[in-house]
C-alpha cells in the first residue's frame, strides 16, 4: 500500500526545512534590476501577460525584461537540468536525508527527491528572476486524487508567494485542482488542448489557468499530411479565450487563458491580447530579432484565424471541432454535473457521468493497449490508427493529445527517474 505523506508531517516538515534552507528571496524588489522593452510593454498594453516557457536560467537571462511575470517548468524541461549533472550532489544529500525514513518504499522516496529537486529548482528561478513559477507534479501522480493534492499542498507551502502547481488534466487531476483551489492553493491546469476541455476544467475546478498547447496542434495537421497545419492552434486558443472570458463575465469565474508551446515568433503577433503567453526564450528571441519590422502589435481576441488544410480535407471527418467548439450537449453535461455533488466524485465516476451523458470523447477511459499504442507514437498521435474511435466519436482529437502530452512527460520523468536512481545506489553503494 502506498503512503500518502502529508503535510505537516514529520518527512514533510524535514523537506521543507531541507528545500528552503538557502532560500533568500528578495519579493517585489528586483523587478527594477531588470531593464524595460518597448516591444514586450506593447504585449502588455494590450492585455497579454508575458512568461517564459523553460527553466535554464541562462536562456530565461538572454531575454528577461520587467514585462515578463513567470516561468513555466515541467517534467520536460526539469530532465534536462538534472541531466546536466549540476544536481547530483543535492541527489546524494536527499537520499541521505530519506534514509531517516525507513517505512517509505523505494517508489515513495524516489517521489520525495523528484518533489525537492522540483521545489529547489523552482526557487532558484524565483530568487533570480523574481518570478512566479509553475511546477510540475510527478506524473505518478496523474490519476491519484488524494496524493496530488498532497504534494499541491506541500509545494505551495515551500513558497506560497510565487509557486503555481501545475496539475494534469486526467479524471483525477480535474478533481484534485477543484480540491486545491478550494484550498487556495494556486492552480496551472496543465495539457489542455482545446477550448471545450477548457471549459469543462473552468466550470468544475477554476483552476488559476488553463492550457492550449497550439504549437502541438499545429503539427498535428502537419505531421498527418492533412495541410501546412498553420493556424490551428491559433484559432483553439483564440476559441478557448473566448469561452473563459465568457465565463469570467457570467460566472464570476477568475480562470485565465495561457497560449503555450509556441514554435514560431509570428504566433506572439497572432495571439496578442489573450490573457497570457508562455513561450521559449529562443522564440522570444526571434521576436525581438526583428525590432523595427514587425507590425503593429494588436489584440488579436476575436479574430477567427482560417486553419492551414488541404482543400480535399474533410475538417469534420478528422473531428477538428473538438477543438475549438464547445458543443450544446457538453453544456447540457456540464449544467447537469452542477446538480450532483462533484466533491464526492471518483475519476472513474467522472468517466461515467461525462459517458452517460453523451461526452464520452472528452475524458476517455482509455484501455492499456491504447495507452500503450499513443506512448509509442510520440507527442504527435497517428491519425490513421485512431480512425475508428474518431469517427464513432469516443474521442477527440483533444482526448487523443492528452494523452500523447501525458505519455511524453511520463517518457520524461522516467529519464529523471532512472538518473536519480543512478545517483541514489551510489549513496548506498
Amino acid at each position: 500500500m502506498t503512503t500518502i505523506i502529508q503535510a505537516g508531517s514529520q518527512l514533510s516538515q524535514r523537506v521543507h526545512e531541507f528545500v528552503r534552507r538557502d532560500f533568500s528571496p528578495t519579493f517585489a524588489t528586483r523587478r527594477a534590476q531588470f531593464k524595460s522593452d518597448p516591444t514586450w510593454r506593447r504585449f502588455r498594453d494590450v492585455g497579454t501577460e508575458l512568461w517564459l516557457d523553460s527553466g535554464n536560467a541562462n536562456a530565461i537571462r538572454s531575454v528577461w525584461t520587467q514585462e515578463f511575470s513567470s516561468l513555466t517548468t515541467n517534467n520536460t524541461l526539469l530532465n534536462e537540468e538534472i541531466q546536466t549533472g549540476r544536481y547530483d550532489t543535492l541527489i546524494r544529500e536527499a537520499a541521505k536525508l530519506l534514509e531517516g525514513f525507513p517505512e517509505l518504499s523505494e517508489r515513495e522516496q524516489l517521489l520525495e527527491i523528484a518533489f525537492i529537486l522540483n521545489a529547489t529548482h523552482a526557487l532558484h528561478l524565483v530568487e533570480e528572476f523574481d518570478a512566479c513559477v509553475s511546477v510540475e507534479e510527478h506524473t505518478d501522480l496523474a490519476h491519484d486524487v488524494e496524493r496530488s493534492v498532497e504534494y499541491a499542498r506541500r509545494y505551495h507551502a515551500i513558497c506560497p508567494e510565487r509557486f503555481y502547481v501545475k496539475i494534469p488534466l486526467t479524471a483525477a487531476g480535474v478533481l484534485a485542482t477543484r480540491r486545491a483551489r478550494n484550498e487556495g492553493i494556486p492552480v496551472n491546469h496543465t495539457l489542455g488542448f482545446s477550448a471545450r476541455q477548457n471549459y469543462v476544467v473552468t466550470r468544475i475546478a477554476q483552476p488559476n489557468f488553463v492550457n492550449v498547447f497550439l504549437g502541438r496542434l499545429n503539427s498535428l495537421v502537419a505531421d498527418n499530411g492533412l495541410g501546412s497545419g498553420e493556424y490551428v492552434g491559433e484559432k483553439t486558443t483564440l476559441a478557448s479565450q473566448t469561452a473563459i472570458r465568457e465565463l469570467r463575465d457570467t460566472r464570476g469565474c477568475t480562470t485565465r487563458q495561457i497560449g503555450a508551446s509556441f514554435r514560431t515568433w509570428e504566433q506572439y503577433l497572432n495571439l496578442a491580447g489573450i490573457d497570457v503567453i508562455t513561450a521559449p526564450p529562443k522564440v522570444a528571441e526571434q521576436l525581438l530579432a526583428r525590432k523595427g519590422q514587425l507590425p503593429p502589435i494588436e489584440s488579436q481576441t476575436g479574430e477567427d484565424h482560417r486553419p492551414g488544410l488541404k482543400k480535399d480535407v474533410d475538417p469534420a471527418r478528422v473531428r477538428l471541432g473538438t477543438l475549438w467548439d464547445i458543443e450544446d450537449k457538453l453544456i447540457a453535461c456540464m449544467d447537469a454535473l452542477e446538480q450532483e455533488d462533484i466533491d464526492s466524485l471518483t475519476p472513474g465516476g467522472l468517466l461515467d457521468f461525462f459517458g452517460a451523458h453523451d461526452c464520452p470523447d472528452l475524458l476517455v477511459r482509455w484501455t492499456r493497449e491504447q495507452a500503450q499504442k499513443s506512448a509509442s507514437e510520440g507527442k504527435i498521435p497517428q491519425l490513421g490508427n485512431w480512425r475508428d474511435l474518431l469517427q464513432e466519436g469516443k474521442a477527440g482529437l483533444d482526448s487523443l493529445m492528452n494523452l500523447a502530452g501525458l505519455n511524453s512527460f511520463t517518457a520524461d520523468q522516467k529519464e529523471m527517474d532512472n538518473h536519480i536512481c543512478q545517483i541514489w545506489k551510489s549513496v548506498k553503494a
